[in-house]
């Protein structure tokens, strides 16, 4: 039986013979479920500090090249997952929070004073370089 990548078949052999499962089982099997429970956790870290600023209205004290950088990182290593061909359970969390972190930079941009010509040229050519590559 597999679900999600997981082989749960030592475990339900080893508890319906009336034993506990071999470690050699039971640890990439807790590995995985680890993996999938940090992934679901993450898909909202970000969402009361967008709140926040939605609500307020203000950046008042956020800095702008700090969230960049953030973006910036997500994406070197979810790109880096996906090239070493890693299962989603050891990266997902990259995918959501780069999501959040550029819904918070979108809003961010929103709320900031008026924005220069060259942040929103870094902002548009940022999707279209990591596209390209």
């Amino acid at each position: 039986m597999e679900i999600f990548g997981m082989k749960f078949d030592c475990v339900v052999d080893s508890i319906s013979h009336g034993q506990i499962p071999q470690k050699a089982c039971l640890l990439p099997l807790i590995s995985k479920l680890l993996g999938y429970c940090i992934v679901a956790a993450s898909t909202t870290v970000k969402i009361p500090q967008i709140l926040k600023i939605l609500e307020h209205k203000s950046i008042r004290g956020l800095s702008v090249a700090a969230f960049e950088l953030e973006v910036i990182g997500y994406t070197i290593s979810l790109a880096y997952c996906l090239h070493k061909g890693l299962p989603f359970s050891a990266f997902g969390e990259y995918a959501f929070l780069l999501i959040q972190a550029i819904v918070l930079v979108a809003v961010i941009y929103y709320f900031s004073q008026p924005v220069g010509t060259g942040r929103w040229m870094r902002a548009l050519l940022y999707p279209l370089l990591f596209a390209s590559a």
